[in-house]
């Protein structure tokens, strides 16, 4: 099959709904309900279908560079079974990741998966549910009578997914009926409608990635626009899900006070009153590796973000591998002016971590 791909834009406007150019399915992944009616989705789309014999294995992306073999991949689903049922922690956010996709149709310069998922920025949507769920299950039962949290979102944004795969639905529901389960996801997308009448039973907190006018503009592409997150933000409430906020990554940049708290001024404008009242933030501020430097610099080569070591602190992690974080004056000042602001505007809200 001849593949004919547009060739990769100059630069990424901020997001439709995402509709991937090429679609692989693993044989196996049709022997599922998921992979049949993914696999009919994309032929009624009139995709670029193929099949493989592994999501970890694709090889033959068209390109003539790596960067526009990067781009390519970030038009790429691979519809595949997830193998590998051991679940990673996620500390802070919670207990456990949950693994239902792997990657992001999203171009933020700043994202952790750049060097997360190195050369597979593809993305795998896998569809052995009941596999996964079963997981899940045995994870509960070994913690009981402790709650576990699980994080949908740690190498993937699935609410981005949901209009393909259903996974997402499926997971809330799960949760819902589980005394001693939660869940957590965080999107940077407004397509939130076929999670609106889940019955999550406020078993799943529903978390938004805010930032800053600057942040967004310069380093979010591909992604929603803050006010259609906020709209989204909105609906998910009135939907009755316990919500939260992410602000990450926290930049330095000029003019940053007056940033962030214009983009708390929206928040506290745009939200009804009455769902402020349960509304978590996690802080998080930009960090960056010099693993990831050397490839944000290689796919975007144009990119303002600020990646200078002579400004930066190193910080070791706990796997014995070094982050340059802001030096502690910095950190300390972002944390505290952000604290003030949230507490100003949401005094009943929890601040759940600075990092």
């Amino acid at each position: 099959m001849t593949t004919k791909l547009s060739p990769p834009p100059a630069s990424v406007p901020h997001s439709s709904i995402f509709v991937p150019e090429l679609v692989y399915f693993e044989p196996d992944a049709l022997n599922y309900p998921k992979g049949r009616q993914i696999h009919e989705w994309a032929k009624q789309q009139g995709l670029d279908i193929h099949m493989t014999t592994s999501h970890n294995q694709i090889r033959d992306l068209p390109g003539e560079t790596e960067l526009e073999k990067y781009r390519i991949a970030k038009r790429t689903l691979v519809v595949g079974i997830r193998k590998t049922l051991k679940f990673d922690t996620s500390k802070p956010s919670a207990e456990y990741a949950i693994p239902i996709a792997t990657g992001c149709m999203g171009h933020c310069h700043y994202c952790y998966l750049q060097t997360t998922l190195g050369a597979k920025p593809y993305i795998r949507i896998y569809v052995n549910m009941e596999d996964i769920l079963g997981a899940a299950k045995a994870y509960i039962e070994e913690r009981a009578p402790e709650i576990t949290r699980f994080e949908a979102a740690c190498t993937s944004d699935p609410v981005g997914l949901e209009h393909i795969s259903g996974s997402l639905k499926e997971l809330i529901e799960f949760m819902g009926q589980e005394p001693l389960g939660r869940l957590r996801f965080v999107t940077k997308y407004h397509h939130v409608e076929p999670l609106l009448d889940a019955k999550h039973n406020k078993h799943t907190r529903f978390r938004f990635s805010v930032n800053a006018d600057y942040v967004i503009k310069n380093f979010e592409p591909g992604t929603s626009r803050f006010a259609e997150r906020i709209d989204a933000a909105g609906k998910v409430a009135n939907a009755g899900y316990p919500l939260g906020f992410i602000i990450a990554p926290i930049i330095w940049h000029e003019g940053w006070e007056k940033g962030y708290e214009e983009l708390l001024e929206k928040l506290h404008a745009s939200l009804p009153t009455d769902t402020t009242r349960d509304l978590t933030f996690e802080l998080i501020q930009h960090r960056y590796t010099k693993t990831a430097k050397n490839v944000i610099q290689r796919r975007y080569p144009k990119t303002k973000l600020e990646m200078d070591e002579e400004k930066r602190k190193y910080k070791w992690g706990r796997w014995g591998q070094g982050k340059y974080v802001y030096p502690d004056e910095q950190a300390n000042a972002l944390r505290e002016f952000i604290t003030e602001q949230i507490f100003d505007k949401f005094p009943h809200a929890k601040i759940e971590y600075f990092t």
